[in-house]
């Protein structure tokens, strides 16, 4: 039976989870896609079972949101607005069936102040469809475990199905819940039970879009993460990244509370504060993953949105241990967990204001938001100027030597027309497979660069071209005044010669799919 105060814990959680997902709502449709969300965006103009970079999840919540609510911001990023809600709820039930309704109140206070999940929400990126799987995952997986529940079994696989197919992090979901299963004695037994292991194979069952495709395109996504992750890089050992890695992660997840997080994983607790099997449980879904990161760290630059699902349990752990509503004894003063939360918003709440208006002094090489966020529409409309100054628009594809540049110009330019990247030069993507040279043949071309002398490159595709034009693009700061954030270069181009696809430097470079072996072979003079 509830009491009062537990019920005023839970009507005040419910409540936490909509004014966040209203802020969060009317914040996503007052601000430009960044160049990795338009990319997604066109994934899901070409839908696929899989694609280069990331699994499909989310180019297909992508095109089911702007089939229903229209092409624009709002509903790109409406996937994972939702997805973190989803996030929040899984978070605020687990806490709350293991410790308190009080103690998921405060997990869910300490989850929407951090600026790490804030940026899943609103941007659009596979991390915001792959916390909410790992949320959940981890809650069935916490009641499978704590209930021996057949149905939670299966259900943890299908929402690790899920996670593969939003993000390939989520396969370190396995070594974690195994591990911890290995390693609790009161968990140990269900490993000779059927139910984990057929809810294991129903996540496979789920995940098997995205290995037809990679079946079919040389493994490309795989060869990818490998790469991502540092295989064929001379060297094995540095210490070149691990304090970037480590500054990052605090800063995201506000330095006190990354602190109180690394207290939690190594302090030894007694069990009438918090039980063994659940302590257990908690770190080791998030500590392993946390771990895996770290020592990646002394081989490759990691990103700071990488670690990410190792906070979702962590969230519940230092709720557990050092807020008002943890479990057991009462803590004698609760000013940490206060000094930790109160950072993370402050942190927090000026560079989501950030978003919507320049509210900070920056200058634009540290005001990464003003970089990725402005001037696209701008941008699009001189691109659409210039293409219909063309001798013939109608046989004129509009190009980026980015991909990123590409996809803000079909996002942004008048009609949303189909863009190319020219990824000769840069790397491999999923433009690769939405367009070969037989496409573009003779065709003229407008397109942009940031790089002066790529021009001269550039000459070699076409017939001719006219000179670069340069474009500058300017926002109004109300400390610093006019701010250059675009400069950028507009070239036109007749007679397009081919050249689009990544042409790798070395043979053994393990990107290259058996296919892009035998197409750079081809290009080589005297074969």
């Amino acid at each position: 039976m509830q009491t009062t105060k537990q019920w005023n814990c839970m009507v005040a959680s419910w409540l936490v989870i909509l004014i966040a997902l209203v802020i969060r709502l009317y914040i996503s449709s007052r601000f430009l896609l960044d160049p990795d969300e338009a990319n997604y965006w066109q994934w899901s103009r070409y839908l696929a079972l899989g694609y280069h970079d990331h699994p499909p999840m989310i180019a297909w919540t992508i095109r089911l949101a702007t089939e229903i609510f229209g092409q624009h911001e709002f509903a790109v990023r409406l996937p994972t607005v939702v997805g973190m809600t989803v996030a929040s709820i899984y978070i605020f039930l687990l806490a709350g069936r293991w410790f308190s309704c009080r103690c998921g109140f405060h997990a869910l206070l300490c989850f929407q102040g951090i600026v790490l999940f804030n940026g899943a929400a609103l941007i659009a990126t596979p991390d915001g469809l792959l916390l909410p799987c790992w949320a959940a995952a981890c809650y069935h997986s916490g009641m499978a475990l704590g209930d021996r529940s057949p149905g939670h079994w299966l259900a943890c696989g299908i929402w690790f199905g899920l996670g593969l197919l939003s993000k390939y992090t989520m396969i370190l979901f396995l070594p974690s819940l195994f591990f911890c299963m290995l390693t609790t004695p009161s968990y140990r037994k269900q490993l000779a039970t059927p139910w984990p292991w057929l809810g294991l194979i129903l996540g496979i069952a789920c995940f098997t879009p995205v290995l037809i495709w990679n079946a079919d395109n040389g493994w490309a996504t795989f060869r990818h993460v490998l790469y991502q992750g540092g295989m064929g890089k001379h060297g094995f050992l540095t210490l070149r990244y691990i304090g970037d890695f480590i500054g990052v992660q605090a800063l995201l997840l506000s330095p006190v509370v990354f602190i109180m997080l690394l207290m939690a994983w190594l302090g030894s607790f007694s069990s009438n504060r918090i039980k063994p099997a659940d302590l257990s449980f908690l770190r080791w879904m998030s500590a392993t993953t946390f771990v895996v990161f770290l020592v990646l760290a002394f081989h490759v630059r990691v990103y700071g949105n990488w670690p990410a699902p190792a906070y979702i349990a962590a969230m519940i752990l230092v709720a557990a241990l050092y807020s008002p509503g943890r479990g057991g004894c009462r803590p004698r003063s609760t000013r940490f967990w206060n000094t930790g939360i109160i950072l993370a918003y402050v942190i927090t709440i000026p560079l989501l204001a950030q978003l919507i208006y320049p509210v900070l002094p920056l200058p634009i090489k540290l005001d990464r938001i003003a970089r990725e966020t402005t001037g696209w529409d701008r941008l699009g409309l001189i691109v659409d100027r210039e293409l219909r100054s063309m001798p013939d628009p109608g046989n004129t594809f509009v190009f980026g030597l980015r991909y990123q540049q590409a996809s803000e110009l079909a996002f942004y330019m008048p009609g949303q027309p189909k863009t190319v990247s020219i990824n000769r030069w840069a790397r491999p993507n999923v433009y690769d497979y939405w367009f070969d040279d037989a496409m573009l043949l003779g065709k003229d071309a407008v397109g942009i660069y940031e790089w002066k002398g790529m021009a001269d490159r550039l000459a070699g595709l076409f017939e001719r071209i006219d000179p670069p034009r340069e474009i500058k693009i300017y926002r109004n700061s109300p400390w610093l005044g006019r701010q250059l954030v675009h400069h950028l270069y507009l070239v036109r181009g007749y007679g397009f010669k081919g050249g689009l696809r990544w042409q790798p430097k070395t043979k053994d470079d393990i990107r290259a799919t058996p296919e892009v072996v035998q197409l750079a072979d081809s290009l080589v003079p005297g074969k």
